[in-house]
């Protein structure tokens, strides 16, 4: 059980790495937990991409050794897929001031 929720993980610090290292690298702030309020103001581009690695790597690692068959990778699937519709649900309600 364990290395389906972590495989969910995986997939959710993997899908989240993608839009804090896309700003990072363009050199846009961007929302992350070090900003003020966190999660809602912006962090310089060089904290954004650091955040987006963080999460790349914390990811690939709980992938590295987590995934192991077919079933965890669908599971690490389902976690990026989530991640993905969660966050982007969130970054356009904090994008549109609501």
């Amino acid at each position: 059980m364990m290395a389906y929720l972590l495989s969910v993980l995986a997939g959710m610090l993997l899908c989240n790495a993608i839009p804090h290292i896309a700003a990072g690298v363009r050199g846009e702030p961007f929302p992350s937990p070090f900003a003020s309020p966190p999660g809602v103001g912006d962090s310089s581009p060089p904290v954004t991409f650091l955040w987006g690695a963080i999460n790349l790597i914390a990811g690939g690692a709980l992938a590295a050794f987590w995934v192991e068959t077919r079933l965890h990778l669908a599971f690490a699937g389902f976690g990026f897929v989530l991640s993905g519709l969660l966050v982007a649900r969130y970054f356009s309600r904090v994008r549109n001031g609501s």
